[in-house]
């Protein structure tokens, strides 16, 4: 049951061949050198100083035949709300085995709570690991006893023979004597499957999820928060090639670039790059021993400011949010919530779009490619460069108040090949970018200006090398950014600003048998260094590394 990047080319087996791997340390700790154990540098959620009630969502759950986990929720008794900080808990955790990759998604009602894969096992590992999410935002969800739902995809079939196990709470701190509560939505409404959430595929660019809302008449901000991830023919979507040359050059097609379009009505209303996440099957499973991929477990979604349609959203009509994947080619995995913030001074708000100047992608193709009898050289690539901007205002409470976004999106994709009858070269350098100015003004308050910036860059360099005995090793490298600055200035003075990164580099070399059986592994290592630091004076470093499959090192700002 392999798993390939192209449907010729089935090269990149899923199942992590256990014989291959020697024994691992099991340990509690979060890092111990010389384990495989499965290890990331991402920080907890920084906690208050007040102490939390939790709520046991589900505890031990085991997810073996495609099964689901129905629990039911209700409010913390003893910490009524509002909350100074809400925190999603889960340890997740399989039997030493083989098992593939899986998709994970939380639900609480239609509400997605948590998205993200799970790690391989090995025959001597069942790996285990713990994420973290600030749900803060979504604070106000959480005032109403409703059911919820774990869905983590997995099955005994076949050969496989390792459960997935999980438990999950929410923390609830309570403000501190005089604090003030933060802000959060007043409102969130989900873009899912059906009342108990669920993910929608979206297999071509005129798939969408789409949802029909009758929205409160005081809105005087939104967003939405988006995931799009990648599956079955696009899992590898960024080694994908024009489709006039995929045959030839034995790899998917709709060219390399996907983008996430948002609709309001079916006016564009924003744009959500889509991030390269990596399974720990994905391309070669040793890659990913110990330290997944940017974001691999537990993936943050694209926040899209819808607020310049405050005015329109508040007009007392029904109105359609909708999401796409351009370029989709079966399929991304979508789902989104839709956050409001509600002024409530006022019971209906009025306002509208004044500029929209937001159009679909337009991309650039480029081919030089060498096509002789024996070999293919040469290269592919697409680009799409736009720059928008969309204004609308509100009539509120406290006077009309303009926000005005204005974004420049650049990707790229640019592929080199080297086909011969003893070795296939694809190297693969890819740009994600997206720069954001959010001018907001009146309302008696000082204009401000809130500076965003994304960057999403992949490389990934894959060569494979058919022996003269018929074996095949292929050679990897992949290197990972997650990039992301914010920067807030009112009257002329930073109010806030911050700056996250979050990288990893990985390398490999699979060893297989003229079969395509992994026969061994060589040369591995993997790193990940995580960064953050705000004008709030909050830090956060922490760098891992390994070797030969194992830990090797941590870095002292690392929390255990």
């Amino acid at each position: 049951m392999p798993r390939s990047i192209s449907a010729s080319r089935t090269l990149f087996p899923l199942l992590v061949v256990a014989t291959m791997l020697s024994t691992f340390a099991s340990a509690s700790d979060r890092y111990v050198i010389g384990s495989g154990n499965t290890a990331n540098a991402d920080p907890n959620v920084t906690r208050p100083s007040t102490t939390p009630c939790v709520v046991q969502l589900f505890s031990g759950a085991q997810f073996f035949d495609f099964n689901v986990e129905n629990f039911t929720y209700a409010p913390p008794t003893g910490c009524p709300g509002p909350w100074a900080k809400v925190v999603l808990e889960a340890d997740i955790n399989l039997n030493a085995g083989i098992q593939f990759d899986r998709t994970a998604n939380f639900w609480l009602g239609p509400v997605n709570i948590y998205f993200g894969t799970t790690a391989e096992p090995s025959s001597n590992l069942g790996p285990s690991w713990h994420i973290e999410n600030d749900l803060t935002d979504y604070s106000s969800i959480f005032y109403t006893a409703q059911s919820g739902q774990a869905d983590i995809g997995n099955t005994l079939c076949c050969g496989l023979t390792s459960t997935i196990f999980a438990s999950a709470s929410l923390e609830f701190y309570p403000l501190a004597p005089g604090e003030t509560a933060p802000v959060a939505a007043d409102v969130v409404l989900p873009l899912s499957a059906g009342s108990s959430g669920g993910t929608v595929a979206l297999r071509s660019t005129s798939s969408t999820l789409a949802a029909t809302f009758s929205l409160p008449t005081n809105i005087q901000s939104a967003y939405l928060d988006v995931y799009a991830q990648s599956q079955s023919s696009d899992e590898f979507w960024y080694t994908c090639v024009p489709s006039d040359v995929a045959s030839e050059l034995q790899s998917c097609s709709n060219t390399g670039f996907r983008e996430t379009e948002v609709t309001i009505d079916g006016q564009p209303a924003g744009v959500a790059p889509v991030f390269p996440w990596i399974f720990t099957g994905g391309i070669d499973p040793f890659l990913w021993f110990p330290i997944p991929g940017v974001q691999t477990l537990n993936f943050t979604p694209y926040r899209v400011n819808l607020t310049p349609f405050a005015g329109l959203l508040s007009n007392g009509e029904a109105h359609t949010v909708s999401l796409s994947v351009y370029n989709a080619n079966n399929y991304f995995s979508a789902t989104a919530s839709l956050l409001l913030y509600l002024d409530s001074s006022m019971a209906q708000v009025t306002g509208s779009v004044t500029k929209n100047t937001l159009v679909g992608p337009n991309p650039l193709v480029t081919e030089n490619l060498n096509v002789q009898p024996t070999s293919i050289t040469g290269t592919v690539g697409i680009s799409s460069k736009r720059s928008f901007e969309i204004s609308g205002y509100v009539n509120s409470a406290k006077g009309k108040v303009t926000t005005r976004v204005q974004q420049t999106v650049n990707f790229s994709n640019n592929q080199s090949f080297n086909i011969t009858g003893t070795e296939y070269v694809q190297d693969i350098s890819q740009v994600s970018q997206v720069s954001s100015e959010t001018k907001t003004s009146g309302g008696g308050a000082p204009t401000k200006f809130t500076n965003q910036s994304f960057n999403f860059p992949l490389t990934v360099d894959i060569s494979l090398a058919f022996l003269s005995n018929g074996n095949i090793n292929q050679t990897t490298t992949a290197d990972q950014l997650y990039q992301s600055t914010t920067d807030t200035v009112q009257t002329g003075k930073q109010s806030y600003g911050s700056s996250l990164s979050n990288a990893a580099q990985h390398t490999d070399t699979l060893e297989l048998d003229s079969s395509f059986n992994i026969i061994g592994n060589t040369d591995q290592t993997g790193a990940q260094q995580y960064n953050f630091v705000d004008s709030t004076g909050a830090v956060y470093s922490c760098s891992l590394s390994a070797a030969a499959n194992v830990l090797t090192a941590f870095s002292k700002g690392c929390v255990q």
